[in-house]
């Protein structure tokens, strides 16, 4: 009965979340994903691109030379993106500073596609704990929104190489700030993402050996798949499926599947933590179990935590509770490199 409930709540939600969505057209826009390409017409050469942006190593590194004017003030951090886009807000990257007192550790959090709110409640439980809690807006997110916009359909679209760009600009972002915090003296550095934000931290744990630790809430690792089958992306798909096949949009979003990278996140100085809903219907289980096992099969042991929630009631207690518990053990567990 009180799952029954639990599923009611979270259908509730969804619906709320998409109401002022809409469905937009399908789009290659291949010079904001592949910049460096030239004139490419096709789908098939779009995949082919995102082919070798897979075997790139260096796809998620941001360029040398790029501005690192960094300012800090009153407990904000803001700093100029990697990637210039037409929109000027984006292309500042303003962060929220939540400070322990203490230079031992530091967690980098990545919000959900849509947030409205920054994650307080768990800047002010770690920080108490000794743990510097930076808050970062991802792409067309907060500060960084698109003027007009509804929400953030510049970050997650059917149009392929928009989509490409924004993920890759919130993992150039996250590593600038990375070197940051480096640079200041932190001396572990942990990553959190939700979500959409779990493949922005993953894709930088996986690219970016300064992190330590990576926490994913409710993750799995193809892109493609995740949009395609879950219950907040419909409206994309919408948009898509008239115009591409499943199969295309994973080798065109192959650039953004963890699951290419699980070598990376396998890496022995990695500490990996991941939180599942049983119930979810924006991050489908039979996805994130896929995602575990590929993980498992490059030889990671991640710290795991299944919950019998949805997506969204993992906000609600007691759900929220039993994930902060978890991720606390995990951030105080002492990193592999460390042993």
């Amino acid at each position: 009965m009180y799952h029954n409930w639990l599923d009611r709540w979270d259908e509730r939600r969804a619906r709320r979340g998409e109401e002022e969505k809409e469905t937009t057209d399908f789009v290659l826009d291949v010079a904001r994903a592949f910049p460096e390409a030239k004139k490419v017409a096709s789908l098939e050469e779009f995949c082919r691109l995102a082919d070798q942006a897979v075997a790139d190593p260096a796809f998620f590194d941001e360029p040398s030379g790029s501005d690192q004017v960094f300012q800090k003030q009153d407990g904000w951090l803001k700093f100029p993106s990697g990637i210039s886009t037409n929109i000027e807000e984006n292309n500042v990257v303003w962060t929220k500073i939540t400070e322990s007192g203490s230079f031992d550790q530091v967690l980098v959090v990545f919000h959900h596609w849509n947030a409205t709110r920054r994650n307080r409640q768990i800047a002010k439980f770690f920080s108490r704990r000794g743990i510097t809690v930076v808050e970062i807006s991802m792409p067309y997110h907060f500060e960084r929104q698109r003027p007009g916009a509804s929400h953030a359909d510049y970050m997650l679209s059917a149009n392929l190489g928009q989509t490409i760009q924004a993920v890759r600009q919130a993992v150039w972002d996250g590593r600038k700030l990375i070197r940051w915090l480096k640079g200041e003296g932190y001396r572990e550095i942990s990553v959190l993402g939700m979500s959409l934000g779990s493949w922005v931290a993953g894709l930088i744990a996986a690219h970016d050996p300064a992190v330590s630790k990576a926490s994913l809430f409710l993750t799995a690792g193809s892109l493609a798949d995740m949009v395609w089958t879950g219950r907040a992306t419909r409206l994309i798909r919408e948009s898509l499926e008239l115009e591409i096949a499943l199969a295309d949009l994973r080798r065109a979003w192959a650039p953004l599947n963890m699951e290419n990278y699980v070598h990376r996140l396998a890496r022995p100085d990695l500490d990996l933590h991941v939180v599942l809903a049983r119930r979810d219907k924006v991050v489908l289980p039979e996805l994130s179990e896929r995602f575990v096992q590929r993980l498992k099969d490059a030889g990671a042991k991640p710290n795991i935590l299944k919950l019998n929630c949805g997506h969204y009631s993992l906000a609600r207690p007691p759900y929220i509770l039993l994930a902060g518990l978890s991720l606390k053990r995990f951030l105080s567990a002492i990193a592999k490199s460390a042993r």
